[in-house]
């Protein structure tokens, strides 16, 4: 017989109930969970004994090792993938592979007390999700005298790596909130390596910025683009470093395209909220378009949440009688269908936490962009923390100059009534794929949608889950191609023609089970870059002579990338 959850909470670790010092619940669920397996004594004999057990076996073939020279297999093996154990000597010196045995043995012992405890829910998903967060902070490769790569580093150059390291992690505390730099931003520059396809910014109002794109072929198709981008991020991850930039690939494809540019929130924008950003933003952009390009229509193309947001603006021209506005839609890594969508569902957009979250925002009127940022990182804290500990903290190594790692650093605010109508009419409610959403006074019907679209989801998103992004192929009635990208979230999108490319087609029909068009889709070694032009420029209409940029009635106004991108 279990402890009834009264003795929990008088513990201090209540169900899902978040504190200032732990906004998301993730301690309080991880020690929850630890206290419920401990009263169930054979649980915990099981896992002690499977640990002594593994330490037992461990020790032997260490020191037969010691004595032999050759280090023999042990209880536990790293994952393939992992990066963190690659080091030759975690294999080949017998204390090094003691030591991640120890540690791999203790990190399964903490896994399985978490799922002993058996939690359900949130708080379950919580769970699990801090013991292996705190799993991969106790990692020996966090510390410079258990790290051999860092140690070899050290020995190598008299011990500067060192020194450089600790100035670095001193940087980092005063400069960065205690968290390792992923990137040397100073090799980049908005408007020469980055954010550089020559344009005007044609419109401006209080929330965003709309650019249009100098034309780099002779002729251009009739219908233009909008690229609607994620207000949690600046615009230009479509528009990268040349060679790099979704932005120039269109261009250069005869594209007609024009950009979104969001301003940078601060606390007097706190009550704009998710239909301003639909009406001042996409909906205001397309009547601008329409008047310098003299076009009936637009095509829409949407980045994650510009995806969702377009989403959002396609049911409310459908239920204002405005629906002809928009032709094709392209939605890149975008949520229409948030339920079950991954460890963003699981773990953050709790009741609990959101209810948490938004006390904190409207007490500020925004949420700061490295919460949100720092969410996502935890999410990957291998690959987008710890290894920076390593590499830069232990090994003393600069930062690289990576335009991808510059942009997803350059991030945004959220205004606060925006981003609470966001969390819990998408991911608490799920709100919008249930037709349930009003904006502007509208119902929003996704089931009305029968507009053409391109969806690209990418096989290793973290955020945005492949088989949920295909949840859109089954509520819209509009004829849709559904393709898989190699990569995740970010390089499934920035994703050239390049010998690592490689999509996923299936041009039959798109079944209500992801895994069942899975298994009938064909691999190619080639990006959805090259895919996605015939698509869109068959629904672009003629070519003709490139309009001008801008016109009378919408003058530029200053070069690309314009002025909110540096705010």
């Amino acid at each position: 017989m279990g402890v009834p959850d009264a003795a929990f909470e008088r513990l201090g670790v209540a169900e899902g109930v978040p504190g200032d010092n732990d906004p998301t619940a993730l301690s309080s669920s991880l020690l929850r969970a630890v206290a419920r397996t401990a009263t169930k004594p054979f649980a915990v004999a099981r896992i002690s004994g499977r640990l002594a057990s593994g330490a037992l076996r461990a020790g032997l073939a260490a020191t037969a090792a010691a004595a032999l020279g050759d280090v023999p297999a042990g209880p536990v093996a790293p994952d393939p993938k992992d990066k963190r154990f690659t080091e030759p000597a975690w294999s080949t010196n017998p204390a090094f592979w003691s030591l991640m045995q120890a540690y791999l043995l203790g990190r399964r012992a903490l896994l399985e007390t978490v799922e002993a405890a058996d939690l359900e829910g949130a708080t379950g998903a919580k769970a699990h999700f801090a013991a292996e967060l705190l799993a991969d902070a106790l990692a020996p490769t966090n510390f410079l005298a258990t790290n051999p790569m860092a140690l070899r580093r050290a020995f190598e150059t008299g011990g500067w790596s060192a020194i450089r390291g600790m100035r670095n992690m001193v940087h980092d505390i005063r400069h960065n909130g205690g968290w390792p730099s992923q990137v040397d931003r100073e090799a980049f520059e908005l408007g020469r390596n980055t954010a550089a396809t020559p344009g005007k910014v044609v419109f401006r109002n209080e929330l965003m910025e709309l650019i249009q794109y100098a034309p780099s072929t002779e002729q251009v198709h009739e219908i233009p683009l909008l690229m609607s981008p994620p207000w949690i991020n600046k615009f230009y991850m479509m528009d990268l470093s040349p060679g790099r930039s979704l932005t120039e690939w269109a261009v250069n494809n005869g594209i007609s395209t024009f950009g979104i540019s969001y301003r940078n929130p601060d606390a007097s924008m706190r009550d704009i909220g998710f239909e301003d950003y639909m009406l001042l933003g996409p909906r205001t952009a397309i009547d601008v378009i329409r008047s310098i390009t003299g076009a009936d229509h637009v095509n829409l193309l949407g980045l994650c949440l510009g995806g969702t947001l377009n989403i959002g603006l396609l049911g409310y021209l459908n239920a204002v009688g405005e629906r002809d506005l928009v032709g094709a839609v392209t939605a890149l890594n975008s949520l229409v269908d948030h339920e079950d969508a991954g460890t963003m569902s699981r773990v953050f957009t709790d009741k609990a936490t959101v209810d948490s979250l938004t006390r904190r925002m409207e007490e500020r009127g925004f949420l700061e962009a490295s919460e949100m940022a720092r969410t996502f990182d935890l999410m990957r804290a291998n690959d987008l923390i710890f290894n920076y500990v390593a590499s830069s903290w232990l090994a003393g190594e600069k930062p690289p100059a990576f335009d991808l790692l510059a942009w997803n650093a350059d991030s945004t605010r959220m205004p606060a009534r925006m981003h609470s109508f966001y969390l819990r009419n998408c991911w608490l409610n799920n709100a919008l794929a249930r037709d349930e959403v009003e904006l502007a006074g509208h119902r929003i019907e996704v089931s009305s949608i029968d507009n053409d679209m391109y969806i690209v989801a990418a096989v290793d998103d973290h955020i945005t889950p492949w088989r949920s992004s295909y949840k859109t192929t089954q509520l819209v009635k509009g004829e849709c191609r559904f393709v898989m990208s190699s990569a995740g979230h970010v390089a499934g999108v920035v994703n050239p023609p390049g010998p690592k490319a490689r999509i996923w087609t299936n041009d039959g029909e798109l079944p209500h089970d992801p895994d069942t068009w899975l298994a009938n889709a064909t691999q190619h070694q080639d990006t959805w870059w090259n895919d996605w032009v015939p698509w869109i420029t068959k629904r672009s209409g003629d070519l003709r002579e490139p309009p001008s940029l801008g016109n009378d009635e919408y003058p530029a106004l200053e070069d690309a990338p314009g002025t909110y991108v540096r705010g």
